[in-house]
């Protein structure tokens, strides 16, 4: 896949992106991933923490706000970094980058990092997995939110005439292609990989794997949120959580 027309995508979708962030619910976030997220990053006071991928930098915010010294959002999407450079708390800091490149960043200068469904749409997750482990401090930790490889292979579902849903079809799951979807009506491209070449990945850069979560709906959040009543029955997302040896 051509990077500029990855890039494109993006910039097609920002608009209808930052609009639904900052005046939309954003379910699959607020509703779902939020707070296993916030949960696997743990306490993030005092810390040095870099967001790959971080669009209009709501998920920086929330770092922020819960105490981080300095919270650096990287996007290569201008209008993104632009929107979230509106939104700064002071403690946050945003800029242009491509996070599968981080060579302007010194190694071992981060406490935490994280990578908030931003994998998924790099065509080489592992330059980004190796880039990160070097700019951790020894000790550090890097959550990785991420689709499903179950769902990223784009098993829609098989529904009864009437449009009842049956079940997930699961198919092409070894075929580790780009993987195209509609969101907020722009066309764009995601990367599928099966779930052992991602922690084979995470495993050969160095990192150990201190907890895999699959997140789903608690009963509160389904009352918030009904349209996330898949979660219930299917593994749309994933959440590693890793670290780098002392």
């Amino acid at each position: 896949m051509n990077e500029e027309i990855l890039n494109q995508e993006w910039l097609d979708l920002a608009p209808a992106w930052i609009k639904e962030t900052r005046e939309g619910e954003n379910s699959t976030r607020t509703g779902l991933l939020d707070k296993p997220m916030l949960e696997a990053c743990g306490n993030v006071e005092g810390l040095r923490v870099v967001d790959c991928g971080c669009g209009e930098g709501c998920f920086c915010r929330l770092l922020a706000d819960r105490g981080a010294a300095y919270v650096l959002g990287l996007d290569l999407c201008v209008p993104m970094i632009e929107a979230a450079r509106e939104m700064g708390s002071g403690r946050d800091e945003y800029r242009v980058a491509d996070v599968q490149d981080l060579s302007s960043l010194t190694d071992g200068t981060f406490d935490l990092a994280v990578s908030y469904l931003n994998q998924c749409d790099l065509p080489h997750f592992d330059a980004n997995n190796r880039e990160v482990f070097r700019i951790l401090k020894p000790g550090g930790r890097f959550i990785v939110a991420n689709l499903h490889p179950m769902r990223s292979a784009v098993g829609g579902w098989h529904r009864t005439e009437d449009g009842k849903k049956l079940h997930v079809m699961l198919d092409r799951y070894f075929e580790e292609t780009e993987r195209h979807w509609t969101m907020m009506g722009v066309e764009f491209t995601n990367f599928h990989r099966s779930l052992s070449t991602y922690v084979r990945s995470f495993l050969t850069v160095g990192f150990h794997i201190a907890d895999i979560v699959e997140p789903t709906v608690t009963p509160e959040q389904l009352k918030a949120y009904p349209q996330r009543d898949d979660e219930l029955r299917v593994p749309n997302f994933i959440v590693y959580a890793l670290g780098k040896p002392p």
